[in-house]
């Protein structure tokens, strides 16, 4: 396959290019002085309105070891007429067909992330995410059950950080997925039913909240109980750093251990639930945020429609206590003395 011009004019930014906006982007953090507080604006990580993001992005299937699944990820316009952004858009085919190849005894899963960030001036390029709470995703969905992936530079390169997409449209299969099968679903199918052996490799320790078919009460998806009547289909999704779960090959991998917050190599999303069929998700922003601000409502409001999520008000305050705002006024007392007199008498 040969790259078109298109393709060539949207190429991922070169080692100059990121050494500059790297340098900006620590002068703008400097001299607003944001490292002393809690940041309150977003950092993006993967913007899909601008092209050159959509192709800094790869992907990955079954089809590397033999399977005939299939992944692309692709760039989509904006259409103004119905408020959709400009996005990338995260579509193929998923296949359990096993290959004629005996070493291979699953297939079924395609994924896609953003390629190595390459260099800078003072060596490799990371995102630092310490400052922030949680991971923003504004996706539009089809319902299937996707992972959201996070690498960082650890001694054991194939350990991912995983949390379960969870959305308004999440299909959730029986209260036991991992063994169950319903004929009568669509997003159900005996490939995707998980033998209790499988289950039991996979998750030694019970399945954790984060990779669960069902949305745990302590992950803050504050748009679930909401109906998805007059909804543009466009949500954001808000996942806790710290209820990831630390995965290696497919398994849970002990002991678990935080992310490495300050050197994260990438970001993406997977899709391993083994059913057979088509599968399609518009993915607009990805990025890193202590919660909803004011500068971003107008946006998500526009976007998201009746799904958008409201302000935070930890974010709108800055984190200071109602009673706080104001600064309480000191009264002087009366018939205080000036100058060493007065300091005298303090110390008397």
């Amino acid at each position: 396959m040969f790259p078109t011009a298109c393709r060539l004019a949207a190429k991922p930014p070169g080692f100059f290019k990121r050494s500059a906006e790297e340098f900006s982007r620590l002068s703008r953090i400097a001299w607003n002085t944001e490292a002393l507080s809690t940041p309150t604006k977003p950092y993006h990580l993967l913007n899909f309105e601008d092209e050159s993001s959509v192709a800094s992005c790869k992907t990955m299937a079954d089809r590397a070891v033999g399977g005939f699944s299939t992944a692309s990820i692709d760039y989509v316009p904006a259409e103004p007429s119905t408020n959709t952004p400009a996005h990338a858009r995260f579509h193929g085919t998923i296949s359990t067909k096993l290959p004629d190849n005996w070493r291979v005894e699953r297939t079924g899963y395609a994924a896609f992330r953003n390629q190595d960030r390459g260099l800078w001036l003072f060596g490799r390029l990371y995102w630092d995410l310490d400052p922030y709470t949680y991971l923003a995703l504004r996706v539009k969905s089809d319902g299937r059950r996707y992972t959201v992936n996070i690498q960082t530079d650890t001694i054991v390169e194939t350990d991912i950080h995983q949390h379960r997409l969870y959305t308004r449209h999440h299909h959730v299969r029986d209260s036991e997925a991992s063994s169950s099968y319903d004929p009568l679903s669509p997003y159900s199918s005996p490939e995707a039913a998980e033998s209790p052996e499988i289950a039991e490799e996979k998750y030694p320790t019970g399945i954790p909240e984060a990779l669960s078919d069902v949305p745990p009460p302590s992950t803050i998806m504050s748009s679930m109980s909401a109906t998805t009547s007059g909804s543009t289909g466009w949500e954001t999704i808000l996942l806790p750093f710290n209820a990831f779960v630390r995965t290696n090959h497919g398994l849970v991998a002990e002991p678990q251990t935080s992310i490495i917050r300050q050197r994260v190599k990438s970001v993406g999303i997977g899709l391993t639930d083994r059913v057979e069929g088509p599968y399609d998700l518009r993915i607009h922003r990805i990025w890193a945020t202590n919660g909803m601000s004011e500068g971003e409502i107008e946006e998500e409001r526009r976007i998201c429609g009746t799904a958008a999520l409201p302000v935070d008000e930890g974010v709108r305050r800055n984190w200071v206590a109602p009673n706080e705002d104001e600064p309480q006024k000191q009264e002087k007392p009366e018939g205080k003395a000036k100058g060493l007199k007065g300091l005298r008498d303090e110390w008397d």
